[in-house]
């Protein structure tokens, strides 16, 4: 397996993954979404709220704002040695007491440990008339996007096939096909059609450049033919800021590995077992 990054940055990568399976690339997709661990709000204790919003709206609000994480500062609160009460291993305090007329923020979140601070400080969360206020009490926990959608370290997290254009030598440039293109990768060159340099990896496999092919009477098959490699992805990943896109997918990566780990032992302890038993018989 070989993954070339072919673009990444804190939000964003664009990659591709060549060697494994389509099964494999859609469980890394899977991993990258809900088995890499991020806070967020699950508790909201709510003092005084005078808002047009309902408290069960609010908090609402408040679950889904991306917070910081670092790895390895918290735990999953279903392993900690707290057993769920909440404590700082697996858990960070906010608090949030605003006075209108105004907008609130994310901003005006203020996290117990300074580097638990809301991706995003520009979130509106609601917005306040005069002498209307809202004070708070919020706990952010360490959980994983299976649980629920707002511990999802990913916006956008997806894959397709690499594209194969291959262009036949019937092709007498007509340029159909170039008009058809909704992702403008081909041009005509030298009388024929051809991809243009580094576009390829764009193509959406939508297969309009062969109907435009036939449709000028060319024969039976079109000059122009798109295919898709088996065993080579392009993937596109992109974070709400609670995690590095780099972690995110070096956590994906960790996750299978552990799995698979897991999965190994647990053979091997079964195919023991059945060896033992056959040599008692």
């Amino acid at each position: 397996m070989q993954l070339e990054f072919l673009r990444m940055d804190d939000t964003s990568a664009r990659f591709c993954l060549s060697g494994p399976s389509q099964a494999f690339a859609n469980a890394f997709r899977r991993a990258m979404i809900g088995e890499v661990p991020t806070l967020a709000i699950e508790d909201v204790r709510i003092y005084d709220n005078t808002s047009a919003l309902f408290d069960e709206m609010l908090a609402h609000r408040l679950g889904l704002i991306p917070i910081v994480t670092e790895q390895g500062t918290y735990v999953p609160q279903d392993e900690c040695s707290c057993g769920g009460t909440g404590c700082d291993r697996c858990g960070v305090s906010f608090t949030l007491s605003v006075e209108g007329p105004g907008i609130v923020y994310s901003r005006d979140l203020i996290p117990q440990d300074p580097r638990a601070v809301p991706a995003v400080d520009t979130i509106p969360i609601v917005k306040l008339a005069k002498d209307q206020k809202v004070v708070l009490e919020a706990r952010a926990v360490l959980n994983r996007g299976r649980v629920h959608a707002k511990w999802q370290p990913t916006t956008t997290c997806g894959f397709k096939n690499y594209p194969m254009v291959e262009i036949s030598e019937r092709c007498d440039g007509c340029g159909r096909c170039v008009e058809e293109c909704p992702r403008s990768i081909l041009e005509v060159r030298n009388g024929r059609v051809a991809v243009i340099d580094n576009r390829l990896e764009e193509c959406s496999l939508c297969r309009l450049c062969e109907r435009a092919c036939m449709s000028t009477g060319i024969g039976e098959e079109p000059a122009i033919t798109v295919q898709s490699e088996y065993a080579r992805f392009i993937f596109v990943v992109e974070g709400d800021g609670s995690l590095p896109v780099r972690e995110i997918i070096t956590g994906a990566l960790e996750y299978l590995r552990d799995q698979s780990d897991k999965l190994c032992a647990q053979v091997s302890e079964l195919s023991g077992v059945t060896g033992d038993e056959e040599e008692s018989d």
